[in-house]
């Protein structure tokens, strides 16, 4: 932030004044390291519960008059900056520090504007093993409501909901789309007519049924629908399944987007040779396949569906 910005915002958070996620101090030199790491539990918790991205500890107001007094509590010395960062640091669970530290020539005087994260959907953050939060302008324990609360939030987003921005309607598989379309019409039958959803563009189809994100291709579009090639747009992430043979003879391939094409491919490759079984009270013995079709490829697509692709794990179906 450049000087007039720092100057806009610091009037924006005085305006508001003092509340669960900004602090202000007079911010005298003597002001000690532990009570920044107090502050800053409490912050960057009070954060998270709110919804905000971040909080502020401010040095050089007085928090009765309102007013910029300026703070001897210098921040620009490199090397304090790094001292008090990497103490933060070493002392919060889990480890966390400073977004940024800014000191404002102010003209009533020099200001330190501490700017601390939120803590982590599911990682409520303690200082010294203790977690701290705000009531009203105090600094007290983190209470048990909201120590669970955090606890219990989500710690992981829908990796395959997110925008590739990068990927177009070009990098999808004509023949995956129109196969998408296809059980799409037979699923709607009874309230779209076929010809109605065949007749779509390839942009309103998508978006009718929710492959895209307000129109734009998400990862989940690309792992069902996309070329081959568009597996470059989730990297480092593998966007492959994997076939091996480990008998006599070993081998193995892979296979990649479109998903909704390859994994009856993947299916084609397993030997699914016929057996015989002699059902109750019958005489003739009857051959079916070894593998049903229809339970294989549930149980493939249930692991397209619940793959965790941010561990980098790859889908390997393996056959002995």
């Amino acid at each position: 932030m450049n000087h007039d910005e720092l100057l806009e915002l610091l009037d924006t958070l005085i305006e508001c004044w003092e509340n669960e996620v900004v602090e202000f101090k007079r911010g005298k030199r003597e002001f000690s390291l532990s009570d920044i790491g107090k502050y800053f539990s409490a912050i960057s918790n009070e954060a998270n519960l709110r919804g905000q991205s971040f909080g502020w500890l401010v040095f050089g107001i007085d928090d009765k008059t309102r007013q910029v007094i300026g703070t001897d509590y210098k921040a620009k010395s490199s090397e304090r900056i790094q001292a008090v960062s990497q103490q933060i640091s070493q002392d919060t669970q889990p480890t966390i520090t400073f977004r940024n530290i800014f000191e404002l020539q102010h003209p009533k005087g020099g200001v330190v504007m501490f700017q601390i994260p939120a803590a982590p959907k599911g990682s409520p953050i303690s200082y010294n093993g203790h977690y701290y939060a705000r009531a009203g302008e105090s600094l007290v324990a983190l209470g048990l409501d909201k120590l669970n609360e955090i606890n219990q939030q989500e710690k992981w987003i829908d990796w395959s909901a997110q925008i590739v921005s990068e990927a177009t309607i070009n990098d999808l598989d004509p023949d995956a789309l129109n196969k998408a379309k296809q059980g799409f019409a037979r699923k709607m039958g009874q309230r779209l007519e076929n010809e109605t959803v065949l007749e779509l563009d390839d942009l309103d189809f998508l978006n009718k049924a929710r492959l895209t994100e307000n129109g734009k291709i998400t990862r989940s579009t690309l792992l069902l629908l996309g070329k081959p090639e568009s597996a470059r747009f989730l990297s480092p992430h593998p966007a492959a399944m994997v076939w091996s043979l480990e008998a006599e003879e070993r081998a193995y391939e892979h296979f990649y987007p479109p998903f909704l094409l390859t994994s009856t491919q993947l299916y084609q490759k397993i030997r699914n040779f016929q057996i015989r079984i002699l059902p109750d009270d019958e005489l003739i013995p009857v051959e079916i396949d070894k593998y049903n079709q229809r339970v294989v490829l549930e149980a493939l697509h249930n692991c397209i569906a619940h793959q965790t692709i941010l561990k980098t794990l790859e889908l390997s179906c393996l056959k002995k």
